[in-house]
């Protein structure tokens, strides 16, 4: 398993669109993904929107994201990037 911490970066926050686009980027790999709030207890699917979107997250949020399995670097990878363009929105 390896993990990540990020942080949401574009002025609106975490809505449906940038979960949506988590979701399809962490379902293109094999790994199972989670998403962690930091200094929370809060984990959810990170290939289920629903479980991402009942997260809140506004801009500033933190957040970790854990991958485990054949591909979880690439997974990672894959999802920082998003994460840190701004899920296309900056």
């Amino acid at each position: 398993m390896v993990t990540r911490d990020m942080i949401i970066h574009n002025e609106s926050g975490f809505h449906i669109r940038p979960a949506q686009l988590f979701t399809e980027t962490a379902g293109r790999y094999v790994s199972n993904v989670t998403v962690t709030v930091k200094g929370t207890a809060i984990t959810v699917d990170g290939k289920s929107i629903l479980g991402l979107m009942t997260l809140g997250l506004s801009k500033g949020a933190e957040i970790t994201i854990a991958a485990s399995g054949p591909d979880e670097e690439a997974a990672l990878q894959a999802l920082k990037e998003l994460a840190d363009s701004g899920f296309g929105e900056s």
